[in-house]
């Protein structure tokens, strides 16, 4: 398991060194952890499902010392992580393109709110205050302060597109500026199937995506099945589902 291991972060590292090969250095002193290596233990964390960044930096130091000489702290290694965001997704990008998935011709989209603040002291002093908003979840029926998550996916989870939003803005206004931002994928998959629940429904935003290429198909929940009375065993009545 180690060896495979091993294998499989060498040839990660040189996937991504290799992406970012032709990028001049800044001057200076050289840091002690490669732009290379920094973006190879962030992956590495996500694909280990280490949530906590201290958690995974000592079994990092435990575990692949021998991979990567130095490891920061936890303080210099967050730092350089937020710093390093625009790199981090254009390695997302890259590894997601190695996938056959990446090329499917159907997509899945559909959002969830994201709770940022449960109480009015916690809505006033966040960091997200001006960007965060109050929203309402119609399918768990209550109010809720913070974002809303964005994703479409293909048929099998891989996301293709996300986005934060604020949850005041239409579901639909949000889909469009997203196709729009990354206009290229759209067009290197002719014929591409788009599904969405209700939420996304407007004969004017089908004829948009039309014109773009895209067949929007909605989810089309049927009624519910009729109920009747079942009678058991001592008279007692019941309701059960009839489904035909």
């Amino acid at each position: 398991m180690t060896t495979n291991l091993d294998t499989l972060v060498t040839a990660l590292y040189v996937k991504i060194d290799d992406e970012w090969a032709g990028i001049a250095r800044l001057p200076g002193r050289p840091a002690k952890l490669s732009h290379s290596e920094l973006l190879c233990l962030a992956v590495m964390q996500a694909m280990l499902g280490f949530h906590c960044e201290a958690r995974w930096l000592r079994h990092a130091r435990k575990h692949y010392r021998h991979l990567f000489p130095f490891i920061p702290q936890d303080p210099g290694y967050n730092k350089r992580l937020r710093a390093a965001l625009p790199q981090i997704k254009r390695v997302i990008r890259l590894l997601a393109k190695d996938t056959d998935f990446w090329h499917d011709t159907v997509w899945i989209t559909d959002s969830t709110p994201v709770p940022c603040g449960m109480s009015r002291p916690t809505v006033k002093r966040s960091e997200l205050a001006g960007w965060a908003n109050y929203g309402y979840c119609a399918s768990h029926s209550r109010f809720f302060w913070g974002l809303r998550l964005y994703l479409v996916c293909t048929p099998a989870g891989m996301p293709v597109l996300w986005a934060l939003a604020d949850p005041k803005l239409g579901e639909r206004e949000v889909l469009a500026a997203m196709l729009e931002v990354d206009a290229e994928l759209v067009r290197a998959r002719p014929g591409l199937l788009l599904i969405s629940d209700k939420g996304f429904a407007s004969k004017t935003f089908e004829r948009s995506l039309s014109e773009q290429g895209i067949t929007l198909s909605r989810v089309r929940w049927g009624r519910p099945c009729p109920r009747r009375t079942a009678c058991g065993a001592g008279g007692s009545g019941r309701a059960v589902r009839a489904c035909g």
